[in-house]
C-alpha cells in the first residue's frame, strides 16, 4: 500500500521547486566549473550523486519510502526486460535506416565502438575504449537513470499526481525533464561550439525529445506501477549513445538526431499503443 503524504499543495510545490533549483544549480557549477564531462567519466556524475541525495531527503520531508516512487520488487525482471527490448528494437530500427542512409549517399557507412559524451550537436570528448573506460560508462549511467528516474518519474511524478492527477504530473516532470537537459545548449555558446541561435535551436530540440521520453516513461509508471522498465530504456538509450557510433567517410554520427528522433517517436508510439490497449 502507497504512503499518502501529508503536505499541502503549496508545500509540494516548494519542495519540488528548492529540489530542482538545488540540483541545477550544482550542475551547472560541474558543468562550467568542475568540468567532469571533459574527463575520463566523460558526465556529470557528482551532480547525479547529489540528486539522490537530494531526493532521498525530500521523500523523507513528504514520508514516502522508495517503494512510494516505483522502486519496488514488483516484476522487476520482466519490465527491466520490458525497457531494454523497446531500447533494442527501436535503436536497431534507427540505426539501420542513418546506415541505409549513408549508404545511398556513397558515403561507405560503418558502427564504431568507442565511449564518448552525449550531444545532439554530435559525439564530443572520444576516449579510447577499454575494460575500465566500458565499466565506467556502465557505473556512470547506472547512477545517472537512477537519479533522473528516482527524481522526475519517481518524486516529482508522484508528489504532483497525488495532488493535482496523473496528467499534470506527467507533463510538468516531462517539462522540468527537458529544462534540465539545456545546459548543454548553453554550455555549447560558452565553449564557442555554437552561436546563441544554434543554442537556441537546439534548446527547444532537448525539451522535445527529452520530454517525450519522460512522457513515455511517466506512462510506463502509470502501467506498470514502477520505475524499472523506464530505468532500463533509459540506461540503454544513453549507453548506445555512448557507445555505438555510426562512422562514414565524412564524419561520425552524422544523422545521428535523425537516430534519436525515430527512436523516441517509435518507442511513444509503442507505449501509448499498449496503454490505450490496457485502457
Amino acid at each position: 500500500m502507497e504512503t499518502q503524504i501529508y503536505k499541502s499543495k503549496k508545500q509540494i510545490v516548494k519542495i519540488i521547486t528548492l529540489l530542482f533549483l538545488i540540483t541545477s544549480i550544482i550542475k551547472y557549477i560541474e558543468f562550467f566549473i568542475i568540468r567532469t564531462d571533459q574527463t575520463i567519466i566523460a558526465d556529470n556524475v557528482i551532480t547525479k550523486i547529489c540528486c539522490i541525495i537530494a531526493t532521498l531527503i525530500a521523500m523523507k520531508i513528504c514520508g514516502l519510502k522508495l517503494s512510494d516512487i516505483g522502486l519496488r520488487y514488483k516484476s522487476v525482471f520482466k519490465y527491466i526486460g520490458c525497457g531494454f527490448g523497446l531500447g533494442i528494437f527501436t535503436f536497431a530500427v534507427s540505426y539501420a535506416l542513418e546506415v541505409l542512409l549513408l549508404g545511398f549517399q556513397g558515403k561507405n557507412p560503418h558502427l564504431s565502438m568507442y565511449i564518448t559524451n552525449f550531444g545532439l550537436s554530435g559525439a564530443t570528448s572520444e576516449v579510447s575504449l577499454s575494460a575500465v573506460t566500458l565499466i565506467i560508462c556502465v557505473i556512470v549511467n547506472i547512477i545517472n537513470v537512477l537519479a533522473e528516474e528516482g527524481m522526475f518519474r519517481g518524486f516529482i511524478l508522484k508528489t504532483v499526481s497525488d495532488r493535482w492527477g496523473f496528467k499534470t504530473g506527467n507533463y510538468l516532470q516531462a517539462f522540468l525533464f527537458g529544462i534540465w537537459h539545456i545546459v548543454l545548449c548553453v554550455l555549447g555558446v560558452y565553449d564557442g561550439q555554437m552561436s546563441v541561435v544554434q543554442a537556441a535551436v537546439f534548446a527547444v530540440g532537448y525539451v522535445v525529445l527529452a520530454g517525450i521520453l519522460a512522457i513515455e516513461w511517466g506512462l510506463c509508471v502509470s502501467m506498470t506501477g514502477v520505475l524499472w522498465v523506464g530505468i532500463s530504456e533509459h540506461f540503454f538509450n544513453n549507453f548506445i549513445g555512448n557507445f555505438l557510433h555510426v562512422v562514414s567517410t565524412t564524419g561520425t554520427d552524422e544523422f545521428q538526431i535523425i537516430r534519436i528522433v525515430l527512436s523516441n517517436f517509435l518507442s511513444l508510439g509503442i507505449v501509448l499503443l499498449f496503454n490505450r490497449k490496457r485502457k
